[in-house]
């Protein structure tokens, strides 16, 4: 088991370098904002849509940074491959979750989501520090993880049934279904995808990395097959993404466009019904 997740019980002695990851969707500034009043001392902060997301291009809502922004990312918050990392956003948010796969993607083997967010490590007693932090910037090479990152082209031939795999959607049913969407043009999910909605994953406002999590996910997704989580833009998949990861599903891969990118090529097909 990997283990991604950690609580703040777990925390051993020694050295964790810290990524602030909040952000609201509804409220871009809000995380920035968050950090500003008070972090985590030694946090450096990620912003979902500046940092995390490369939204100058038309590849989905939130889509994947390129390889040199990732490298400066990087380089500029004081990382080595090696370091431990431990990642918090407002606990059970998709946000420190999408910062744990491009820290996979980039070759990083010790990054954590902490469960219980800030409040979790303020709560404890951790120091929290109004200023930011700015950390010597480190000349560390990325060893990119390519088979983690999935594209439009790899989630069409197994959608066509061209290659074996499955699609994960991890939106809310009703979204899945075609029943209701707020966000994108066209209604429905990538043919053949099964649905298993992220906020399952949590318990009490937090994720929950017990066995009935774990025993919920079997019941959608077998360990020995080949997985490709997406969602809307590539956020909410994140923590389905990580989940499935701390359960040790090896063959694991993220559709960082998602269902974004999917419909914004006309000729995609769509499906309304669950498969």
């Amino acid at each position: 088991m990997t283990h991604v997740f950690k609580s703040v019980d777990d925390l051993s002695e020694g050295y964790y370098k810290l990524i602030d990851a909040r952000f609201s969707l509804s409220d871009p500034e809000e995380g920035k904002n968050a950090y500003k009043e008070g972090h985590i001392a030694g946090a450096v902060y990620w912003d979902l849509e500046k940092d995390m997301s490369d939204m100058v291009s038309d590849r989905g809502r939130h889509p994947m940074p390129s390889r040199e922004q990732l490298t400066e990312l990087f380089r500029r918050s004081g990382l080595s491959l090696d370091d431990r990392i431990l990642i918090y956003d407002g606990g059970g948010e998709p946000f420190a979750a999408r910062a744990y796969f491009l820290l996979r993607y980039g070759g990083f083997t010790q990054a954590y989501i902490l469960k219980e967010g800030f409040d979790g490590l303020r709560t404890a007693g951790y120091p929290v520090d109004a200023e930011p932090c700015r950390p010597q910037v480190s000349a560390v090479k990325p060893d990119w993880q390519e088979h983690l990152l999935a594209s439009r082209e790899d989630v069409r031939v197994i959608s066509e049934g061209r290659e074996d795999g499955v699609l994960l959607d991890a939106r809310a049913p009703e979204r899945y279904l075609g029943k209701h969407e707020p966000l994108d043009p066209v209604a429905g999910h990538i043919p053949g995808a099964r649905n298993f909605d992220w906020i399952r994953l949590k318990k009490q406002g937090y994720f929950d990395t017990g066995e009935a999590t774990e025993q919920s996910l079997r019941e959608t997704v077998s360990v020995d097959e080949k997985v490709t989580v997406y969602c809307g833009s590539g956020v909410t998949a994140a923590p389905l993404f990580a989940m499935l990861d701390h359960i040790g599903q090896e063959n694991l891969r993220l559709y960082v466009g998602s269902y974004s990118d999917w419909v914004s090529d006309p000729d995609n097909p769509v499906d309304k019904k669950s498969d």
